[in-house]
């Protein structure tokens, strides 16, 4: 009887290790099928892509080199992505390490692709296209006597680099004008003035980022000091921080920019198809963060890594965000390396603020909308705004989704204005830069009141309190 026991347990034991064989032999063979579709399906699409390429050899009207036809299709893939990837051939590949240092030569533009059109996201500021009155939103139709359309970025930033002092002129049609607009550049090496600063009055400060690039943290943290010192006793009482018309950056700065405001948590994460492009940037409490209000002015220009210190700041309720909706341009782009010194560069991850909103083909909503364009006299028709319609993110061809009236009379001419953040802004009389700057008064004006609603009221001739709040005039 025992013996009949265990023969049944040994038989069990051998059809129980069968069975489990013959379902992990079915899983393999499964999964070697559907693998060898899978690459029978790539063969099959590189089957059709040599189909081609030897038909064009064999039948184009001209002789056209491997070379060129494997080049124009590596370009016409990256294309199909998204509008921030591309190749970079070796020169430009050594440009844009350059670039990120802050001098470089050229026009001084920000530039990318909507509809196959060439379009301005920003003139750096006081660059040679600045200068020569380049305004972000134009479309870039012709460099010289050459049409644009269908040249990526890297081509069109190759024909408008030059040797310095050499001129160029660009046609560029703008919002509201009947026709082209030549504009003549004389190309310049770039030295990127990256953060310029000034006091406004009553202890409030102003401190414009044009760029992030190497030092910018460090550059805001010395314009703060700097103010500091020349308050002598009296304390910052508040600060604008204008990141208009800023097409971002490093990273890295804007990461350390929001961390000299921020005593902790998350300021920005990325996610992506790997692990490695999963990442989370974290603020650090060095015990010396400022406790003023601060206002940040964006606009259609603002983008990328100033997208992040703004989102940043108004997730942290450390700041208020104000002025017009920000450009959108929230992906991340790797830069690949490969082995003939050129590189990929290439979307790979999205930026999400602390809340969990994706930046994307959105942008950071501002807490207080207020356009660059006033109200007239006597009027409560709202004027166009002065800035000009801004390409944004979510209007380019290919771009990722995201995943969750009349003209103003102006008192004097346009070439007249002070520009926001400008050298000369910077040393002008306050109530001319307030004149020409809607933005910035509005921003001045919210710092004021933001200090009287949280300011020790002192009692009244009857003893009683009028009114009291201790709290901190922000929140961490």
């Amino acid at each position: 009887m025992t013996k009949s026991i265990t023969l049944t347990q040994r038989t069990f034991a051998f059809l129980l290790g069968g069975s489990l064989l013959s379902v992990i032999l079915a899983f393999n063979f499964a999964h070697q099928v559907a693998a060898k579709d899978t690459v029978e399906e790539g063969y099959s699409s590189l089957r059709n892509f040599t189909d081609v390429l030897a038909l064009v050899q064999k039948n184009y009207v001209d002789e056209v080199g491997v070379d060129k036809l494997v080049n124009g299709a590596i370009k016409g893939m990256l294309q199909t992505l998204d509008p921030h990837s591309s190749y970079l051939a070796p020169e430009m590949y050594k440009d844009l390490q350059v670039e990120t240092k802050g001098r470089f030569g050229g026009l001084g533009i920000e530039i990318t692709v909507k509809d196959n059109l060439l379009t301005v996201v920003a003139p750096i500021e006081d660059s040679p296209a600045a200068r020569a009155g380049v305004q972000a939103g134009d479309q870039i139709i012709k460099i010289e006597d050459e049409f644009t359309k269908d040249l990526t970025l890297v081509e069109a930033v190759k024909k408008m680099r030059g040797p310095r002092g050499t001129p160029i002129t660009i046609s560029v049609h703008r919002e509201g004008s009947a026709g082209l607009i030549p504009i003549k550049v004389i190309r310049d090496v770039i030295k990127v003035k990256s953060v310029r600063y000034r006091q406004l009055d009553d202890g409030f400060v102003y401190v414009r980022v044009a760029q992030f690039q190497e030092g910018t943290a460090q550059e805001v943290l010395k314009g703060l000091n700097k103010m500091q010192k020349e308050l002598e006793s009296q304390k910052i009482a508040g600060l604008v921080l204008d990141l208009r018309n800023n097409p971002g950056g490093l990273l890295t700065q804007a990461i350390e920019v929001s961390d000299i405001f921020l005593e902790g948590g998350i300021i920005v994460y990325t996610d992506g198809r790997l692990q490695s492009q999963k990442q989370k940037y974290y603020g650090h409490d060095d015990g010396n963060e400022p406790e003023y209000p601060i206002v940040v002015l964006v606009n259609g220009g603002s983008a990328s890594a100033s997208e992040i210190v703004s989102g940043a700041l108004k997730d942290h309720k450390r700041g208020v965000v104000l002025g017009t909706q920000t450009f959108g341009k929230g992906s991340v782009q790797t830069i690949l390396p490969m082995e003939n010194s050129g590189a990929l560069r290439l979307t790979t991850a999205l930026y999400y603020t602390k809340s969990g909103n994706s930046i994307q083909a959105k942008g950071v909503t501002p807490d207080i909308v207020v356009p660059a364009g006033r109200f007239p006299k006597d009027s409560e028709e709202l004027l166009e705004e002065d800035e000009p319609s801004i390409t944004k993110e979510k209007d380019l061809k290919g771009a990722i989704k995201n995943p969750t009236g009349k003209k103003k009379i102006q008192e004097k001419d346009e070439k007249d204005k002070l520009r926001a953040g400008s050298r000369e802004a910077m040393k002008a009389d306050l109530s001319l830069l307030l004149e020409d700057d809607t933005q910035l008064e509005e921003a001045l004006k919210l710092l004021k009141s933001w200090n009287i609603f949280n300011r020790d009221v002192p009692a009244d001739n009857s003893g009683d309190v009028v009114a009291s709040d201790h709290s901190k005039t922000s929140e961490k």
